[in-house]
């Protein structure tokens, strides 16, 4: 039962290629991609809260931005057609995406 040693860059040899597909797909993963958020600059919540405010529906509105999505707190948050019109806004001014984006009532 004595068995032919096999040299390791043998071994090696027949799997190289996709070794190689892993190792370059591990370092393309590592490299990162998400563009980092400035914070909103002075007089950009005003400016939007204006906007949204001034939108059939909404309201008074008062707005919150930050680097990680945006607070809307508005009287008209309790219907569905106004929520979609301020986070379609919203994502148009600040580009987030809705699920960084919350719409919360305003209380009487």
């Amino acid at each position: 039962m004595n068995k032919e040693q096999i040299p390791l860059w043998d071994k090696i040899e027949a799997w190289k290629y996709p070794l190689l597909i892993l190792v370059i797909g591990i370092l393309l993963m590592l490299i990162p991609t998400a563009k980092k958020q400035e914070p909103a600059a002075p007089g950009t919540q005003e400016a939007l809260a204006a906007v949204l405010s001034s939108t059939k529906g909404v309201g008074e509105a008062k707005v919150l931005l930050s680097e990680h999505g945006a607070v809307i707190v508005c009287a008209g948050a309790q219907n569905a057609s106004v929520k979609l019109d301020i986070i379609r806004a919203v994502h148009a001014y600040t580009g987030f995406g809705s699920d960084k984006i919350t719409i919360l009532k305003l209380k009487n």
